[in-house]
């Protein structure tokens, strides 16, 4: 009959529970230890955050604050490398800071001063420590690595970081400026093709902005260059 009961099904169920009920008692400790240990991990990471991580991330941005001021008035130098008033300088910043935020912003400030200051090279070694992932500043910083190497007359690496900065971006505000300036590049290697291509990028694809306005001058230019 449907309502009688297995004799055997509870047999099982009771093998099973008590199977586990031993498999418990035989290995507490262990399953003690792992429990422990994962609060051991979860504390562990709320300790390093709360009284380590943001108390270094405030005194990060505390010491850039300074340097940032320098740098909106053009005194690279002093933006770079501090002075006697107790401002650290970017690459101090970036140096003692190292992993937080700050820090990473502090690289990238850096290498900006040194392409303003001329120092190309500099700039790019600090330029490529950046690895944010924010859509206008990290390729923004793509874009300045690109107009270092084009500076250093390193063509190639030049449009490859442009067309790259463009392509990240993804913005009419900023896309359109490192396109053309692929673009530019492209034609002073003869590659006109390449040139067009970017140009037409900016036509069909960021038609609204400002740069659109001139586009069709320079896709003239590439086109009379292909003849």
């Amino acid at each position: 009959m449907a309502d009688k009961k297995n004799p055997k099904a509870e047999l099982n169920v009771e093998e099973a529970l008590t199977q586990s009920e031993a498999f418990i008692i035989k290995n507490k400790n262990l399953l003690i230890g792992a429990v422990t240990g994962i609060v051991v991990i979860i504390a562990a990471v709320l300790l390093y955050t709360n009284f380590y991580a943001e108390p270094r991330e405030e005194k990060a941005q505390v010491a850039l604050f300074k340097s940032q001021e320098y740098f909106e008035n053009e005194a690279y130098d002093l933006a770079l490398n501090g002075d006697s008033l107790g401002n650290l300088g970017f690459l101090a910043v970036a140096d003692q800071f190292s992993g937080t935020k700050a820090g990473k912003l502090a690289s990238a400030y850096a290498g900006l001063c040194y392409k303003n200051l001329n120092e190309f090279e500099k700039a790019i070694k600090e330029l490529d420590k950046f690895n944010g992932k924010d859509r206008m500043v990290a390729p923004s910083i793509l874009g300045a690595i690109g107009n270092c190497y084009a500076e250093l007359n390193q063509l190639d690496k030049a449009t490859a970081y442009l067309t790259k900065a463009a392509n990240a971006a993804d913005a009419a505000s900023i896309s359109p400026i490192y396109l053309v300036q692929a673009g530019q590049i492209y034609l002073s290697q003869g590659k006109n093709d390449d040139a067009l291509k970017v140009f037409n990028q900016v036509k069909d694809k960021y038609p609204a902005s400002f740069i659109a306005m001139d586009i069709d001058r320079y896709i003239e230019k590439a086109k009379l260059l292909k003849k």
